[in-house]
């Protein structure tokens, strides 16, 4: 294990940070950040969501500091700065979604031999949500975990799904996988989309602290998912949607204004998720954890409050 870059001048996070590279089962190179803190409580396990890197992250690791948790983030495969997957680095790919479970194996034995302070707590973004939740189904060793609007499935409309799904599938059969799903291009989204229209989060100061950070480090953009992205996500989902809640005590945030994954299906998975509660957020976009100062209080005392609940 070796020292990887950490860009502290845009993170916006405790001082006490390391990053680290670390290879998967599978020889594939990822990065790692970690934010200890003195009298910690356990470690927060952070799971990114597509397009996101260590230091988007900074921020609530500060927050998470200030509440008595350690935290450690990860750059998914093919995003951050771990292995790009294509050629075209902009392009969000993934060859299976199994995958990232090779990921996930990989931070945890990095945060055995590292001695990270236990318990260990899971909190995950939007695909890292759909990450999670395998990961849990799968026995991911967390005393509790809390999700932001979690990508249990991909909001469409009715009349688009079929045919995401067949074009996604056929890409896949004939060799074209790589290319960009239909209405996406090779383009940071917080790069590229005005805040006034755009569906992360209502804090315009948040909305530019992530935009700063890819104007700063090219490095860290990614456009667009491609087709085999699309693909493999839309299998997972599905698949997860038909497996029972594991037993974790589970904490899931949604904001009300959410136009990216998909609402219905988060709500009929957390009224049937024993122990688990469903916090609505009133006028919250996609990233509560970006929101704004009263959102993001919220969100982080009650994930607090939750992890210290169980100990």
């Amino acid at each position: 294990m070796e020292r990887a870059p950490y860009f502290d001048e845009v993170a916006d996070g405790p001082d006490s940070a390391e990053a680290w590279w670390l290879r998967t089962s599978d020889s594939v190179r990822i990065r790692v950040g970690f934010w200890p803190e003195d009298g910690e409580k356990g470690t927060v396990l952070l799971f990114p969501g597509r397009t996101e890197y260590v230091e988007k992250y900074g921020r609530a690791a500060t927050e998470f500091a200030r509440r008595g948790f350690a935290m450690l983030a990860i750059d998914w495969r093919g995003q951050g700065l771990a292995d790009r997957l294509l050629p075209d680095r902009l392009s969000g790919h993934v060859l299976t979604f199994p995958d990232y479970q090779r990921d996930v194996a990989a931070v945890l034995a990095v945060a055995q031999e590292r001695g990270l302070p236990k318990p260990y707590y899971l909190v995950a973004h939007s695909m890292g949500g759909c990450v999670g939740l395998r990961a849990l189904i799968e026995g991911l060793d967390v005393n509790a975990a809390c999700f932001s609007a979690p990508m249990w499935g991909i909001r469409l409309a009715r009349n688009v799904m079929p045919l995401a799904v067949s074009l996604s599938w056929l890409s896949v059969q004939l060799g074209q996988s790589h290319r960009y799903a239909p209405g996406t291009k090779g383009e940071p989204y917080v790069n590229s989309e005005p805040f006034g229209s755009n569906a992360l989060t209502t804090d315009e100061e948040m909305f530019g602290y992530m935009a700063r950070q890819t104007e700063a480090h090219p490095d860290l953009r990614l456009g667009g998912p491609s087709m085999g992205w699309l693909h493999e996500a839309l299998t997972e989902t599905r698949a997860l949607a038909a497996l029972p809640a594991p037993p974790v005590p589970v904490v899931t945030f949604l904001g009300s204004d959410e136009t990216i994954v998909d609402m219905p299906r988060i709500e009929r998975r957390m009224a049937r998720w024993p122990g688990g509660r469903l916090e609505m957020i009133e006028g919250a976009r996609h990233e509560v954890m970006m929101e704004t100062p009263e959102v993001r209080n919220r969100v982080f005392d009650t994930a607090a409050a939750h992890f210290a609940g169980h100990p």
